[in-house]
């Protein structure tokens, strides 16, 4: 007979059956034998179960009094590549970026290149004032050429037997000595030339002619543009995450311009005082990066290729549980969720949708499950 009842008029059923609920609800607080939690757990379930049935009736009935219009948006669900990025400041640094510091002191006397100017490895940049020292090698080379002689004169005379061993042995060492003393003079005289230690472009010129030089006070900077890189610093928490080759997408904001290319190194120490490791990226030949831009890396260090994404706006919160509305018949309907992660807007959905699913992303705050909706 009950089944009769609820088949010839479902909403009548349904609504004895709220009474009947009400009237455990007054039994349990009176009795106050039933847990607390576990009967407000139970209860929610049954009014959930009660609210789908209400809402599926109304569909089949036509009786929607209780319900509402309300205009939403709709966004389908498809299956599509979730990517997570951990994001990072860095800038520009040259593998070759190198101050040119002079080897002797002295005053400048020549400055052979301008600023800009493309140089060769070894290319005289300066000169600085080695006139003493030439004078020395002058007074040296006449000692040379004097002992070059006596030596000839007396290896001539050794092999024709004549004079001793020792006069030839000392015309020797002295020729010898004399040519090492040169060879050293040589060397020095070459300090005095500022040279470029690389291949590039000079970037910083500061010398002027007259100026008083020492090692260690350098005034010139040659850099190759063409051998560049980016240097970031990424915190310990993602040492497990970050490794050498992972994709990495690169923002110039100042150019700006953006590049995809992946990591060229990953440092195997963590820094103990920034608690934060080093990563580098290779950058292509170009003009347009400079050493010191600033750069923005963003590094992928999770990707699901077929998730179902969410806007983040359009997930609402209950008391134990994450949810969405979605449109089914005409109606809305309340869809319990789960979520990983979330980047740049959108929530990746673990369980709960599918491909097909019309997500409510707009219009969902006045929803209630089973309210009509009109797109």
């Amino acid at each position: 007979m009950d089944e009769l009842n609820k088949t010839k008029s479902p909403l009548n059923y349904i609504m004895k059956r709220i009474i009947y609920l009400a009237a455990i609800i007054f039994l349990a607080s009176c009795g106050k034998k039933e847990d607390k939690k576990a009967e407000l757990t139970r209860l929610k379930k049954e009014r959930a179960e009660l609210d789908s049935r209400i809402a599926q009736l109304e569909a089949e009935t036509g009786s929607s009094d209780s319900k509402k219009t309300v205009d939403v948006s709709l966004l389908e669900a498809e299956e599509g590549v979730f990517r997570n990025y951990v994001e990072v400041q860095g800038r520009v640094d040259a593998e070759e970026n190198v101050q040119v510091n002079p080897e002797a002191q002295g005053v400048v006397t020549a400055i052979y290149v301008r600023i800009g100017q493309n140089v060769r490895k070894g290319q005289v940049l300066a000169q600085i004032d080695d006139k003493v020292l030439r004078q020395n090698m002058a007074q040296l080379q006449t000692q040379l050429d004097l002992a070059n002689t006596l030596f000839k004169r007396q290896q001539n005379l050794w092999e024709q037997k004549i004079g001793t061993e020792v006069q030839y042995l000392n015309a020797k060492t002295q020729k010898e000595n004399l040519e090492k003393q040169m060879g050293v003079l040589r060397s020095q005289l070459d300090m005095y030339k500022i040279k470029s230690p690389i291949n590039g472009t000079i970037d910083q010129m500061d010398l002027k002619i007259g100026q008083a030089v020492m090692p260690g006070n350098s005034g010139i900077r040659v850099v190759n543009a063409s051998n560049l890189k980016v240097k970031a610093f990424v915190a310990d928490t993602y040492a497990g995450k970050v490794t050498q080759g992972d994709d990495v997408k690169i923002i110039f904001p100042d150019i700006p311009d953006s590049l995809s290319t992946h990591l060229t190194f990953v440092s195997k120490t963590i820094d103990p005082a920034a608690r934060s490791f080093s990563i580098e990226v290779k950058l292509p030949s170009s003009g347009r990066y400079r050493p010191n831009m600033l750069a923005v890396l963003k590094i992928v260090d999770y990707i699901n290729k077929n998730a179902i994404t969410v806007p983040v706006n359009a997930i609402q919160r209950g008391e134990d549980s994450e949810y969405v509305y979605i449109a089914e018949n005409g109606r809305a309907k309340r869809v319990n969720i789960k979520t990983g992660k979330v980047y740049d807007g959108q929530a990746e959905v673990i369980s709960g949708l599918k491909a097909g699913d019309k997500i409510i992303t707009a219009g969902f705050q006045d929803l209630n499950n089973g309210d009509s909706v009109r797109i």
